[in-house]
């Protein structure tokens, strides 16, 4: 009986099924049997049925495939379509018992339901009617995505303008008084002090911002994806950092095995941001700078970011994550930054750990909760 369903929204056919099956007839079927209460698209096979879900205009919204087909099963869609179009619901279809097959899509979370042939038409209407539901949230939860990135872009672009001018108006400053231009007396090297530490500020102001945007992006592009990868958010740190050629230069990217972060992107992208922004302030006056980032799975998965800077004393160290400390209050530090690095590591099962040997040895180790999500390096 019929009754039993759950109440049939008026408003499925807003949201488009793909069947997906190398037999005609088995298409017809699917067609005939819900066509009434959803709106069906068919295709005989993988290639076409990705050709379809890249198509904007058709709003596919449900995938529904079957296992056996000749060119590729029907995992193998579902693997393509779980990295390409995470949003899409996804269901497969089988007429066997393969039990290693069931697992492997269900463990990977390729799939959301399984439907057995013959198909229950019954089932088949429950099984869509909740994917209609799942796939709503996915896009409205999408759609909040695309506002917070086009909020985040006008913002960054209101920023970026001033922050920039800053910067230009203190390097001409800094070029004034390093020609030799004593126009303005004996206050010109504080002058030349104090546009540079402006320069320093509003660059580190900007690889904020860039970085924060950057990893709101990765996040949106990755919600019902794999996690996204220590290694990736290093690369997109140096990627979108305002570093000169030469503090580029002086970094290096070691890459020993990659895992995946579980936490939010971007707050871990701050605090990236930060302690590069200090690793960097550390070797500003070395005559041959360098900085290692580290990303390693030894007893956790773990970043690390070292440098060849002055060696810290032990009694700063000890306050450095414990109290607000700085030795850099002339340029506008509050010594806030590592407890707030500290905190946003804590806060998902992390640790943040500081270490300095003489005579110039310091390292910053991010530690993360193991999150069984690895990949090559």
């Amino acid at each position: 009986m019929m009754s039993d369903l759950l109440p049939l929204d008026p408003d499925s056919a807003a949201v488009p099924v793909l069947y997906v099956d190398d037999e005609e007839m088995a298409c017809k079927y699917f067609q005939r049997a819900v066509g009434r209460d959803f709106k069906v698209f068919v295709a005989s096979g993988a290639e076409q049925a990705i050709a379809m879900l890249g198509d904007e205009s058709l709003g596919i919204g449900i995938l529904v495939t079957d296992y056996r087909m000749p060119e590729r099963d029907g995992v193998s869609l579902l693997r393509q379509v779980e990295q390409e179009f995470s949003h899409i619901v996804r269901v497969l279809v089988t007429a066997y018992a393969d039990r290693e097959v069931l697992l492997e899509a269900i463990n990977s979370g390729e799939v959301f339901r399984i439907l057995e042939k013959p198909l229950d038409m019954r089932q088949v209407t429950e099984t869509l009617q909740l994917a209609v539901e799942l796939a709503r949230e996915r896009n409205a939860r999408q759609q909040r995505l695309d506002a917070m990135d086009e909020t985040l872009g006008f913002l960054a672009h209101e920023l970026n303008t001033p922050l920039a001018a800053i910067t230009h108006f203190s390097q001409g400053i800094q070029t004034r008084m390093s020609n030799g231009d004593d126009a303005l007396g004996k206050m010109s090297v504080e002058i030349a002090a104090a546009a540079s530490r402006i320069d320093a500020g509003a660059k580190y102001c900007l690889s904020l911002l860039a970085s924060f945007v950057n990893s709101i992006r990765l996040a949106s592009i990755d919600l019902h994806g794999p996690h996204l990868t220590a290694h990736r958010l290093a690369s997109s740190l140096l990627d979108t950092y305002p570093l000169t050629h030469a503090q580029r230069g002086a970094i290096r990217l070691d890459v020993e095995e990659d895992f995946g972060i579980a936490a939010l992107p971007n707050c871990v992208m701050l605090v990236l941001s930060s302690i590069l922004s200090n690793a960097l302030r550390a070797v500003a006056d070395h005559g041959q700078p360098e900085i290692l980032i580290s990303i390693a799975v030894r007893n956790h998965p773990q970043i690390r970011i070292s440098n060849n800077g002055p060696h810290i004393p032990p009694e700063v160290l000890k306050k450095l994550t414990q109290v607000p400390f700085t030795s850099h209050s002339e340029s506008g530090g509050s010594g806030w930054g590592l407890v707030f690095c500290k905190r946003i590591m804590e806060s998902f099962g992390g640790s943040l750990q500081i270490a300095s040997a003489p005579p110039s040895d310091t390292a910053m180790t991010l530690h993360f909760p193991s999150t069984g999500v690895s990949g090559p390096g």
